[in-house]
Parts: structure tokens; sequence; C-alpha cells
């Protein structure tokens, strides 16, 4: 598969390629497999860790040998969405951009520009012959949208270098020092079934045209989640007929906020008029609480064919439940400003056949916070007797303001570029709190290009920034320091 390159950048071939080889998360072998095979035809060292991660060797060019070592890091796995009514098979087609206003964009589907993109910029320095660095070490990991779990598996005998640059942030302009850290949630429980009664009438309700996008980078904005925003309507259609509950689906991945949301359910046979009255006045409604975010909401209706309800008490509870359930900001950070500390994005619901669950993804800037939420998840769902389950968890990464590859990356910044980066904290999960308290001496960066719409279709990487970010990326590798002078970084 190809697709027109924005420019000669070798950063966008291998782009390319990445756009060819499925990669979902925990299904990356294909593309690590081509990756180790390309690595060793040029004669790179290789190297893959118990959890399955890809390590690269690179050594230094000539006159460099003294410098100190840098891993590149990235991850290998995207987040896979696609819009209602897109064919797309993420386990076995390629990823279709188009170049639309100086942007790189997937129309229908996610990009996995995060982290295609930060790979590639890695792949580029791997294969080049002409850009002055120090031994390079590139560690590419498995599974991090969907629990981080090679981060976590990650061997620490495995890096020998101290400095660590993550391309895996989606601000040009800014470099992050510190990111929020998580854990996942996840309650289930089975409920009972009885046959539609006479005289009822089966219907699917649909919540569509909402934006999605990061559950944390996004979480501030307010953007409407159509799980949340059905269970409210389901909850006064309660009020206004006897609506029984056949079956309930919402969101389709724990690290992005759901845009649409399904439920089957019954009514009366008479009662259809004013239901369907109810579902305008809501579409209204909702359109004007989100008026500027996400006011293109869309409620639809269309019969369906309903042999099995949940029993009445299970519906009560677990409709109940969801709807008191926490999602969205719950606290702002007081050490940094503008930023938000903790979190919780309601990922995914499935009703259906006896069986309900439900997955939140937990995130604070402070490990206690994020404990802390999830204690009141738990709490929550004890009082309908369900139990929940807790998996996934990893640290966050500790702003540390006095980091001398921070000072690098500024000078050099200011040099190339004549302006001051921003220094930010991000509200989502990079992988650099997990691989520091798996080597603490490591000293780490966090940079990237213009992505927007991060784990929503529509995904889109902006040009100018890729060659901006590659400029920068190619002057800090040859600025890295001698390996006996560490207090110049």
């Amino acid at each position: 598969m190809t697709f027109p390159l924005p420019n000669a950048n070798p950063v966008w071939k291998h782009f390319q390629i990445l756009c060819s080889i499925p990669r979902p998360s925990k299904h990356e072998a294909t593309l690590r497999e081509h990756l180790r095979a390309w690595a060793e035809q040029r004669g790179l060292a290789t190297r893959i860790d118990s959890a399955g991660n890809l390590i690269i060797r690179k050594a230094a060019t000539p006159g460099m040998a003294s410098r100190r070592t840098v891993v590149m890091q990235g991850h290998l796995d995207m987040v896979c969405q696609a819009n209602a009514g897109t064919e797309h098979d993420f386990h076995a087609d390629p990823i279709r951009p188009v170049l639309k206003d100086g942007w790189l964009v997937a129309e229908h589907t996610t990009l996995g520009a995060d982290n295609g993109i930060g790979v590639s910029f890695a792949l580029a320095v791997l294969e080049s012959a002409d850009i002055p660095h120090g031994p390079l070490e590139v560690l590419f990991t498995l599974d991090e949208e969907a629990g981080m779990g090679g981060a976590l598996g990650l061997d620490t005998d495995v890096l020998s270098g101290d400095l660590l640059i993550n391309i895996d942030t989606e601000d040009w302009g800014e470099f992050y020092l510190g990111c929020a850290g998580g854990i996942d949630v996840n309650a289930h429980a089975h409920y009972a079934e009885e046959p539609v009664p006479a005289g009822y009438m089966g219907l699917k309700l649909s919540i569509k045209g909402l934006r999605g996008g990061h559950s944390g980078v996004n979480i501030h904005q307010e953007r409407g989640s159509a799980i949340k925003l059905m269970v409210r309507l389901l909850r006064k259609l309660e009020g206004l007929t006897d609506l029984r509950l056949a079956r309930f689906e919402g969101g389709t991945a724990r690290n992005a906020l759901a845009r649409e949301a399904m439920a089957v359910v019954t009514i009366p046979d008479g009662d259809l008029a004013k239901v369907e009255a109810l579902l305008a006045q809501y579409q209204a409604l909702y359109r004007q609480e989100l008026v500027g975010i996400d006011e293109g909401v869309l409620i639809g209706q269309e019969p369906a064919a309903v042999s099995k309800l949940m029993a009445p008490a299970d519906q009560a509870r677990i409709l109940g439940v969801l709807h008191a359930a926490p999602h969205g900001v719950k606290r702002q950070s007081l050490r940094v400003p503008g930023v938000v500390e903790t979190s919780n994005n309601m990922g995914v619901v499935r009703i259906a056949e006896g069986e309900f669950s439900v997955n939140f993804m937990v995130r604070s800037l402070l490990d206690s916070g994020t404990a802390q939420l999830a204690d009141e998840i738990e709490s929550l769902f004890s009082l309908i007797g369900v139990q929940v389950e807790r998996e996934g968890g990893y640290p966050g990464w500790a702003p540390n303001p006095d980091s001398r590859l921070l000072a690098l990356f500024q000078e050099v910044y200011a040099r190339e570029f004549s302006a001051t980066a921003e220094v930010k904290v991000i509200h989502a999960g990079l992988e650099c709190g997990i691989l520091g308290a798996k080597y603490p001496a490591m000293d780490m960066v966090s940079f990237g290009p213009n992505i927007r719409g991060a784990h929503a279709p529509g995904e889109r990487v902006e040009v100018e920034s890729v060659e901006k970010a590659w400029k920068l990326l190619k002057a800090v590798l040859k600025a890295i320091p001698e390996k006996e002078c560490p207090e110049r970084v």
C-alpha cells in the first residue's frame, strides 16, 4: 500500500510502511519481525526481550563514539477506531491516509501517527548515513495503547544509555517532562433475563456524531461521552414509559472517549409517539449543552427484534450505577496550573445475553490520586454487590525541572528556531514513568510533531511540524555531549 508522500523526508517513507502493516495492540508481531529483519539486513544489532519489545543498536558515527548513549523510544501499536459504516479490518487492511491542507489524514479511521510517526523518526535515524550521532539504542515497545504491557514487562538489563528521547507527544514546540499514571478498573456481573411481555415493541436507540478523542489529552475539553449520554437518556425514558432494556453497547477502547452507543429496548405499543418526542427533545438538549464541542450529536431510533429482556431489578441497579459512576475530570492539579491531575474515562460498556461489563481508565499525576479514584469506583459497585478488578497499573512520571537533557533540548530549540519551547506535563500515559522506574538513572524528555484527533477517526499529523521535529532531533543528537562531561547535559 502506498500513498502520496508529503515530501522527500525519510520519515514519511517509513511511516508509509507502517501504514501498510496492521498493528493493533497485542498484534504487533508481524511489524516487529519486519523491523528486526530490516535492521539486521543493515548490520544493526537487535534483541527481543522477554516481553517481546524490540531493541535495535547502532554504533556511533565517525568521531562520535565518546558521546553519551541515547535511547530513542516509541511504541509499535496503534488505537484502532473507525467511523460507523466504515468497513475496515485493522488486522488485515492497510491505513489509507490522504494529504489535505498540509496534514496527512486518515479520514474514516485512526491514522496511527500515535505512535507511528515517532517510530518512523527512529527508523529514519537508524537508516541514515549522514546524521552525526553517538551510540544509539532504539526501544520499540508493544501494547502501549492497551495497558503499557511492553514497558511494564521490559527487562532491566537491555538498555545501557542514560538519556532517553520519547517521541510520543502531540504538540510541536512543547517538551514534556511528566505524565499521568493510571490503572484499569473493570466490573463484570451476571444478570437475570426474562421474555418480552405481550403488547411491547422493540426499538434500537443510537447516539452518534460525537468527536471522541484521547481519554487523557482531551478529557478536560468536556467532549460528550456517548455512554453517559445514553444512560442518562434511558433513565429519563424509564420515567416516561415502561422501558425495558435488552442490550447496550457503548465505546470501543479503554483509552478513547466513547463516540457511539447503542441500546435495544422495548416499550408499550402505544408509547412510540411520546418516546420519539422525548428523543427529539434530548437531542436538542444535548446539542445545547455541548455547543462548540460536540453539537453534532445525533439520537436515532429504528425498529428492532427482541426476544429477551433484563430483569427489572437488575436493570434498575445496573443503569443506576452507570448513571452514578464518575466520568471526566475529577481534580485539577495544584502543583502544575492548567493541567488535569485526576480523571476517569468510562471507556467500554457491554450488556447482552445475561452478561454486564464496564471498563474505566483512571489517570492521575499522583499515584495516590489514581488509587483513591479507583477505590471510589470499587465502593460504588460494591453497593450493588458487584466486585471490580484492577489491572495494568503503571506509575506517573514525576517532573524533574533540573533535567540536563531538557536543558539541552531547550538550548538547541532556541538556536534552531529562534524561539522558546514550552515545558509541559501531560495528562496521558507515557511510557516514561514506567521506564524511569525500571532505569532510575535515566534522564528523559518527550516531544513530537502536531498530531490531532489521536484515538479517533480523522486523526491527522501536520507535515510542517514533522519537518521541524526532524530538524530538532538531528540537531539534538549532534549536540549530545561526551560521556566524561555529563555536567554539560
